[in-house]
């Protein structure tokens, strides 16, 4: 892998890697946690996966997969998909996320969603979680603050976002965010730099340091949490106690009828 892209051959991975594919032409990216043995867990909207196969191309139908039955398996109202790494990439290329590199790195990475500072755990406990949320899900799917690069960055590092209001872990995200914002920051230099190379400089500049600034490797609203405790972190728990007490309450209504 190098500075330009994190292509890599399906040989070349390993177990608990962070690895994605870009979907629409290069236009987002979908991101997963390889398992081995051509597997993979990933994060995907719920509602996508309650279509049809004739409504949605994106749809994991284990009676149309040839690699392995188990393929599309997840759990009742969750969003956490076990696939085969065909079906995962739906013949797009291989790409690997690198975890750790250098400031200097990072900046240099034009492109969001590839990389970031922070460390990643050991190949067993990136493993351990995306299992364990396989079986227990990921909450609601969510384009800033909950997708499948947040999924897959919590595999491997098991860092929370305390602030719920701001950009989650995702660099898709803050890219998202931070271009239009560099370059709304950068239109009143277009008086002092007749250049408009010059302007274009410090346009991306503000973009690399935005999205630098939002890495979970320098963020200081960020919190290590056990898999286990992720439920009460983000309020999965009480959400679904509402849920069970709300059936409870039905039943009682319709028993005293």
């Amino acid at each position: 892998m190098g500075l330009l892209t994190n292509r890599v051959e399906r040989n070349e991975i390993k177990l608990g890697d962070h690895i994605y594919t870009y979907r629409a032409v290069f236009t987002y990216s979908h991101h997963g946690i390889y398992l081995g043995g051509s597997k993979v867990v990933h994060f995907r909207p719920e509602r996508n996966l309650n279509l049809s196969t004739e409504a949605s191309s994106d749809v994991y139908d284990s009676m149309t997969c040839p690699t392995f039955p188990d393929c599309g398996f997840r759990q009742p109202n969750s969003g956490v998909v076990l696939s085969c790494l065909d079906c995962f990439l739906k013949n797009g290329s291989l790409y690997c996320f690198e975890y750790g590199v250098s400031p200097s790195v990072f900046l240099a990475k034009v492109r969001g969603g590839t990389c970031t500072t922070a460390a990643s755990d050991s190949p067993e406990t990136v493993v351990h979680r995306a299992m364990y949320l396989l079986q227990n899900g990921f909450g609601n799917y969510d384009v800033f603050q909950n997708n499948c690069e947040d999924f897959t960055m919590y595999c491997k590092t098991g860092l929370l976002i305390v602030d719920k209001q701001g950009v989650g872990r995702s660099g898709q995200a803050s890219s998202i965010i931070g271009a239009p914002l560099a370059a709304i920051l950068s239109s009143p230099l277009k008086l002092l730099m007749p250049s408009p190379v010059g302007v274009a400089t410090m346009t991306a500049g503000m973009y690399c340091m935005s999205r630098y600034a939002t890495d979970i490797g320098v963020r200081t609203d960020v919190i290590k949490v056990a898999v286990e405790d992720l439920a009460v972190n983000l309020g999965w728990a009480d959400d679904n106690e509402e849920e069970v007490t709300e059936v409870e309450e039905s039943s009682m209504t319709q028993i005293t009828r």
